[in-house]
């Protein structure tokens, strides 16, 4: 294991710090499990966003936060879910009086402390809602559409829900808004190699040199099938067909796309996936708005990219191109 880190059972804790060293402005540590990351500068009087998983895919979930974005999230250890601890002082740091909203990928771990953690935060009298973010389609199938896991979608809805509520909306109408971006993602990725958990100290999973996988999640779980590597455009033009056969679009829609790096890839090879990406939607008539390419929710040094389409309507194009300020997130035009 190659990597720069010191002891792997202090990892989680020193990157936060150092991201808070680097952004006193924005984040901070709180809480008393020092596993809860919130705004500096708390927010005024409005309904709170919250997240919270596994640690190892930076900028998700923690490093969202901020003016626009997240109020506060919980951190857990390396691909493992957050306890409902940290979750719950999550609740209680992002409650203003108006409630809180709860974004989810949807991963077992991360569903049940939320439950948990909502029924907590009921007794205290705050209430939550939760939005569930399930938009990998290679996971599941339509008939099967609650299975899918939360990946490159839960960027979208994070600024969906942080820029609802930071306009003014209640938890019911945040909650509603919020779920329709979800409603409205759908994502698939490919893999080229592997990435080493610190504490595990070798490889997820192994794939030879001269392979790839499609479908692959960033945990290492399963894709859809797994062979010799393809030429770029090849392998864009089987995830599209992937998401549009799931969602359908058509001459009339406009949508966001996001072509996302596992966290290896260089970015010259992800402008050549939405170079291809963009070629094969305007051909088909879609208008595409308020583009990003980069790497927004990564598996470590996992090699490979995913690509995630936001259907867009008025509101959410509005939403998604509204001011935020965190220092993952670049304000689109």
């Amino acid at each position: 294991m190659k990597k720069l880190i010191n002891d792997p059972a202090n990892y989680v804790d020193e990157v936060v710090e150092g991201m808070c060293l680097m952004h006193p402005e924005i984040y901070t540590v709180d809480g008393d499990t020092s596993r809860v990351l919130r705004r500096t500068t708390a927010a005024e009087s409005k309904v709170g966003v919250i997240s919270g998983g596994g640690f190892g895919h930076l900028p998700l979930f923690a490093g969202y936060i901020g003016e626009g974005l997240l109020d506060a999230c919980a951190i857990g250890d390396v691909f493992a879910s957050s306890d409902m601890n940290p979750m719950l002082e999550s609740v209680r740091i992002a409650n203003t009086g108006k409630g809180v909203l709860c974004v989810v990928g949807n991963y077992g771990g991360d569903r049940m402390n939320f439950d948990m953690t909502s029924e907590m935060a009921e007794l205290e009298d705050i209430v939550t809602t939760k939005v569930i973010v399930a938009d990998d389609v290679a996971s599941a199938g339509p008939e099967e559409a609650s299975k899918r896991r939360g990946v490159g979608g839960l960027v979208y809805v994070f600024k969906i829900a942080g820029a609802a509520t930071a306009a003014g909306q209640s938890l019911e109408e945040a909650t509603a808004t919020t779920q329709r971006a979800s409603d409205n993602c759908r994502s698939i990725g490919v893999a080229l190699s592997s990435c080493i958990v610190p504490q595990a100290g070798k490889a997820t999973f192994e794939i030879a040199d001269d392979e790839v996988e499609l479908g692959m999640g960033i945990h290492g779980e399963p894709g859809v099938w797994r062979g010799k590597i393809k030429p770029v455009n090849d392998l864009v033009d089987e995830m599209i067909d992937y998401i549009l056969k799931d969602m359908p679009l058509g001459a009339s829609d406009r949508v966001s796309i996001l072509v996302n790096g596992l966290g290896a890839t260089p970015i010259e090879e992800l402008y050549l996936v939405f170079r291809r990406a963009k070629e094969l939607l305007e051909k088909q008539g879609i208008t595409i708005a308020l583009p990003m390419v980069g790497n927004y929710a990564t598996s470590m040094e996992m090699a490979g990219a995913s690509i995630t389409i936001m259907k867009l309507d008025d509101e959410l194009e509005s939403l998604l191109g509204a001011p935020a300020d965190c220092p993952f997130w670049r304000n689109l035009k």
